[in-house]
């Protein structure tokens, strides 16, 4: 997973961003900021003229979306900072979107290269989606609800700011810079809560669950002590380059606006949260019952699975899923010698200290021990690795009780910044040693890391296709990527083969439940049931997740959607080329133009396939 803030297009609760495709999505709203186009291949004619474009709709965006800036080169603008959530930054959004779409109009398709006609094709759907969200039935949907408990900016906020993160804080200027942001931090807050209140007065509101996790989250901010919150861990220690005489003037100064501005500011909300919305919010959970929530899934659906798919269908092709693995994972049972039912063994799996860490240290270790294993193996499966570095680590304490079991957070794309993996070590009982290996596949390398890397290394690719994406082809890259586990000898080990399989039920779980929450009506209970009567998981890890599928609409879909598209086009290439088949050559075509909407990545292949050997 790649986690997001959904601060998206209008601060929409829909994370439809690229700011960590970034994610997540960006940590993951809708079309972010991108920085000027850097070719290493000049253009000419006609996609010389395509450029300019990107060049100059970066340009608009980077005034309109501050945080864009924040994820690719550190630095974010208070002023445009402060229009966060605000009627202002949607309007200003709403004409960057109109000037574009006008301006792409001008270019001819056919005269492009046919790299630069898929950079025409991503870029026009996006755009209209772009559009579409937009558009005033879809914002007062969306942007009345400007972020959940999961990856808000309510949470992002202390990340962002926050030392070792993406800020830079390398000059005297980039402390100034960023102690703006601390001092913008209440106008930014004031215009989210304009934004919840619009929500009440017009009925469409956030559930109950949702808003009392943000109130815990809040808590969990205001709890952490000034020694140790990451709000002012830019002060604790200085680079050299910022000079002895003017560091107890800055720790002044960010000690004061944090407890001025920041703080009062996060009580304010809090109050706000607890005795005002949360009596307004409502208590189903599923979409479609809020006011027009029944449409707006199907938008979520193919926003995030990037084609026009029914929730039945979904529903129906996710049973079958759970069924297929089910028997694989009954063999499985039987090769760990246990003799009762598949059901017991779930139980079985909860229980045993056998299959999970016993300490922090022994699942630090196992990570490091995958990642020696899956690294040994990538030359066999891949001709390009990111020359980015990826470190794994826990999260931190503040952030882990609400997050998911692992995620990924991209580095810088000069590969300075490495990539990070996030494992989660809260309540660690509930930790699976047997789901290490394929976490590691799909959050480390090769999944989120290498498509993520690869893409934002390559200065070939215009930045919408570096730094962008959409949810099927990241997290479906990531799935698939955990499939190679099987070639790779890793799950010949019963206690791997399990945790893969486990994985894998999981992504399938996710098409049943998320339907069933937001078009079959299920309670969050009924929901967290499903999931640990057809899985070994955790009640940790099932509430979790399925508290995440509430708050973010059709987002789990990608994950199988987009894997079962790869998995379907790999064995397209392997039954049509035979022997001249690749698997480092097929890896190349999809990832090589970074991370493609599913209809144009399905061409794509077939026209490598098609190609004179």
């Amino acid at each position: 997973m790649v986690p997001v803030a959904q601060v998206g297009l209008i601060g929409m609760t829909f994370p439809l961003s690229r700011r960590r495709f970034v994610g997540g999505m960006a940590a993951s709203g809708a079309l972010t900021a991108l920085p000027a186009y850097a070719a290493s291949v000049p253009a000419s004619g006609e996609d010389a003229r395509l450029m300019a474009l990107f060049r100059e709709t970066a340009r608009r965006e980077d005034a309109v979306d501050p945080l864009g800036l924040a994820y690719r080169e550190g630095r974010v603008d208070a002023a445009p900072f402060r229009l966060l959530f605000s009627d202002a930054q949607l309007r200003a959004r709403r004409e960057v979107v109109r000037w574009t779409r006008a301006a792409l109009a001008k270019i001819d398709r056919a005269r492009l290269s046919p790299p630069r006609q898929i950079s025409y094709d991503i870029f026009s759907r996006d755009k209209r989606e772009a559009a579409m969200w937009l558009q005033p039935d879809m914002v007062a949907l969306t942007a009345v609800r400007p972020f959940t408990h999961f990856g808000g900016f309510h949470v992002e906020f202390p990340s962002l700011i926050a030392q070792g993160g993406p800020l830079r804080y390398a000059s005297e200027a980039d402390y100034a810079a960023n102690l703006e942001l601390l001092r913008a931090f209440p106008q930014v807050i004031d215009n989210a809560i304009a934004r919840f209140r619009e929500g009440m007065d017009s009925g469409v509101v956030e559930t109950a669950m949702t808003t009392r996790n943000m109130v815990a989250q809040i808590d969990g901010v205001l709890a952490e002590p000034l020694a140790t919150s990451p709000l002012a861990s830019a002060v604790r220690a200085f680079p050299d380059a910022v000079p002895e005489g003017a560091r107890q003037g800055l720790v002044n100064a960010f000690l004061g606006a944090i407890t001025r501005d920041v703080l009062p500011t996060y009580r304010r909300l809090r109050a706000f949260l607890n005795d005002e919305y949360l009596p307004a919010a409502r208590q189903q959970v599923g979409i479609s019952a809020m006011k027009g929530g029944a449409g707006l899934y199907l938008k979520a659906i193919e926003s995030q699975t990037t084609l026009r798919l029914d929730p039945d269908y979904i529903h129906r092709l996710g049973l079958s899923e759970v069924a297929r693995i089910q028997r694989g994972m009954d063999g499985v049972r039987q090769r760990l010698g246990f003799a009762g039912s598949l059901r017991e063994f779930f139980d079985e799996i909860r229980t045993n200290p056998r299959y999970h860490p016993k300490t922090k240290e022994e699942y630090a270790k196992a990570f490091a021990d995958a990642a020696s294993a899956v690294d040994a193996q990538i030359p066999r499966f891949f001709n390009k690795v990111p020359k980015t570095r990826l470190v794994i680590q826990p999260y931190p304490a503040w952030r882990e009780q609400y997050e998911a079991g692992g995620s990924y957070n991209q580095g810088s794309p000069d590969g300075r910044r490495p990539g990070v993996f996030f494992y989660n070590t809260y309540d660690l009982p509930s930790r699976f040693l047997t789901g290490v290996v394929t976490l590691y596949l799909h959050e480390g390398a090769p999944g989120h890391h290498f498509q993520i890397s690869l893409a934002q290394e390559d200065e070939s690719l215009p930045d919408f296709q570096r730094f962008g994406g959409n949810n099927a082809f990241v997290e479906g890259w990531a799935l698939y990527a955990e499939t190679l586990g099987y070639e790779m000898g890793l799950f010949e080990d019963p206690m791997n083969h399990w945790g893969t399989l486990d994985d894998e039920m999981l992504r399938a779980m996710r098409l049943v439940v998320d339907t069933g929450l937001h078009a079959k009506g299920w309670s969050r209970e009924q929901a967290i049931e499903y999931m640990l009567a057809n899985s070994g998981m955790g009640r940790s890890d099932a509430t979790a997740e399925v508290e995440r599928y509430i708050v973010w609409p059709g987002q789990a879909l990608g994950y199988k959607i987009g894997a079962l598209t790869i998995q379907k086009l790999r064995k397209q290439a392997e039954t049509a080329l035979g022997t001249r088949f690749d698997i480092r050559a097929f890896h190349d075509q999809v990832l090589e133009s970074g991370a493609l909407p599913l209809p144009i990545l399905e061409a794509k292949i077939a026209r490598w396939i098609a190609a004179p050997a």
